[in-house]
């Protein structure tokens, strides 16, 4: 099988803005697709319904809510829509102590004392990340079940000296689907299936669906994901809302759930990109324990939030691979977003390069396997329950099949397990050929044609929900290049195509996030092309 099938299994001037923001491309036959950038929102009267980090702020500042009673509006959205109603299932485990959490930020606030920007404001985090608290951390996994981890994961550390209240945590493809090649995503046996609250029968995207969902249906403000390829971005995507999948080293990956040393990284998910750069600010720093962070001093960003720039596509020359999709109605928005980022002084050049390193995919795929159980032996063998190796989930999984395994089974742990130490000429060369050979084709593409970031659809529109014969993405995702490489990349939602979202993409060389939050949210802010969900119950054209 492709290694590309299986990542798209888990996982595209002021007078001028009235203009920008309509970008519709009207279809009078309604049995037909309509692709449009606005779209009139379903009636949810939600108090908090798209409210931002600074409004929540501004609203505890004036007295409006404190932080306990926005959190108590969060828990009781999350037991009405996820556990209730619609049943989104987003929300994996609620945290006991959130309100205590709440209340301690509030007296802080009382006797002067505000930390900063996430002072007050819960967070959801992906079920993949240690939390030192009453809270599991399992990965959606029923062998990981009783894992309490005894120290935080560095970036959760980072989010309570911030002052975030840690509101729950979030569903997930289970091991971040890294278990099957005929998985679907947002299925976790813990867990169960996460929907997608635009149509709740459509599928989140993986594999930090749960966070990606939650965002989007307003039960909280900010969310965390993590990504390997495709796994912030795309639900980012699909699900309507923002999503920063960093250089890999930005970020510490200490006490998270790995799969690929060389791929892996957290990020924001988030309904605006200002929140994502506050977050992102948020979550930097070396962390002695990764190395890969101590590559990120001097080059992380103090506050991203600086990068904010409404005409930060002035000027820009930004790539666009020249290949066509086999959808009119994604290559029509494509064609709508560029004549929008041309109105906003962005200049566009034709390039060729997706082809060239979706070709390493399999090779790509080969390498995770040697990471996963390498990574993964390591955090099993100080976790706080039974299964201490790949091997011991593999038994776990087969004892109990038909709870663990009910439909898609385990054929990636079986291969990763096969797999030798990190020191074997295979996996060196694997590296080499992927990770560099990536970073090779992508730099000197910038500097050949003297870009400031490469773009694109990030992914197609959500597929059905198929829990029994897996995902059916079709081919368009943008995934691969940034993820491949280690560089960042920020998905930013670009309307719609036959009614479900679709996010469009800017990544570049490492460590140019600010640069990539600068024209993202300039197209954001010309463009406005998030709407909140409808949580309608069947898609039909």
């Amino acid at each position: 099988m492709k290694r590309r099938a299986f990542v798209t299994q888990g996982t595209v001037a002021a007078a001028s803005i009235a203009a920008i923001s309509t970008l519709a491309c009207k279809v009078d036959n309604k049995s037909k697709p309509v692709v449009t950038g606005d779209q009139p929102g379903s009636i949810d009267e939600f108090e908090l319904n798209e409210t931002t980090v600074k409004e929540l702020q501004d609203k505890m500042t004036n007295g409006q809510y404190n932080a306990e009673g926005i959190t108590n509006l969060y828990l009781n959205r999350i037991e009405a829509l996820d556990k209730n109603g619609p049943k989104l299932n987003a929300v994996i485990e609620l945290n006991p102590d959130a309100l205590a959490i709440a209340k301690a930020m509030d007296e802080e606030r009382k006797a002067g004392k505000v930390r900063g920007p996430l002072h007050g404001i819960p967070i959801l985090i992906k079920d993949n990340i240690n939390t030192a608290d009453k809270m599991m951390t399992t990965a959606g996994s029923l062998a990981l079940v009783g894992n309490v981890a005894a120290k935080d994961a560095f970036i959760v550390a980072k989010l309570r000296e911030a002052g975030a209240v840690l509101l729950g945590k979030t569903n997930l493809s289970e091991w971040a689907n890294f278990r099957s090649t005929k998985s679907c995503s947002g299925w976790s046996s813990r867990g169960g299936q996460t929907k997608m609250p635009y149509y709740i029968d459509r599928n989140p995207c993986g594999s930090s669906s749960g966070s990606g969902a939650a965002v989007s249906a307003n039960f909280c403000t900010i969310a965390i994901g993590t990504e390997t390829d495709g796994s912030i971005t795309c639900p980012a995507s699909t699900n309507g809302v923002v999503g920063i999948k960093p250089t890999v080293g930005l970020l510490s990956r200490t006490g998270i759930i790995p799969i690929s040393f060389t791929q892996d990284t957290a990020g924001p998910l988030t309904r605006t990109v200002t929140d994502a750069a506050i977050l992102l600010s948020a979550l930097t720093g070396v962390d002695n324990t990764d190395d890969k962070t101590k590559a990120s001093e001097g080059k992380a960003a103090k506050d991203y939030t600086t990068f904010l720039d409404a005409k930060g596509l002035q000027g820009k020359r930004i790539g666009i691979d020249k290949k066509k999709y086999e959808n009119q109605f994604l290559n029509r928005l494509q064609q709508q977003v560029v004549d929008a980022l041309k109105q906003l002084g962005a200049e566009i050049v034709e390039v060729e390069y997706v082809d060239k390193i979706n070709d390493l995919g399999d090779e790509e795929f080969e390498m995770m396997k040697y990471e996963f159980k390498d990574g993964l032996n390591k955090y099993l063998s100080t976790a706080s329950v039974t299964p201490k190796t790949l091997k011991d989930l593999i038994d776990f999984n087969t004892q109990h099949e038909d709870d663990a395994m009910p439909t898609f089974k385990q054929d990636v742990f079986v291969d990763s397990e096969k797999k030798t130490g990190l020191d074997s000429k295979e996996y060196l060369a694997l590296v080499n050929k992927t990770n560099r050979g990536s970073q090779k084709i992508i730099d000197d593409l910038l500097k050949t044609n003297n870009l400031d970031a490469l773009a694109g659809i990030t992914m197609g529109p959500a597929c059905a929900i198929d829990t029994i014969y897996g995902d059916r993405w079709g081919d368009v995702f943008l995934t691969a290049p940034a993820a491949m490489s280690g560089y960042p990349h920020i998905s930013v939602p670009a309307g719609f195509v036959y009614d479900l979202p679709v996010g469009f993409s800017f990544f570049g060389t490492a460590w140019s996030e600010g640069k990539l939050i600068s024209m993202a949210y300039a197209y954001e802010q010309a463009t406005k092309h998030r709407r909140k969900p409808a949580f309608k119950a069947v898609f039909a054209l």
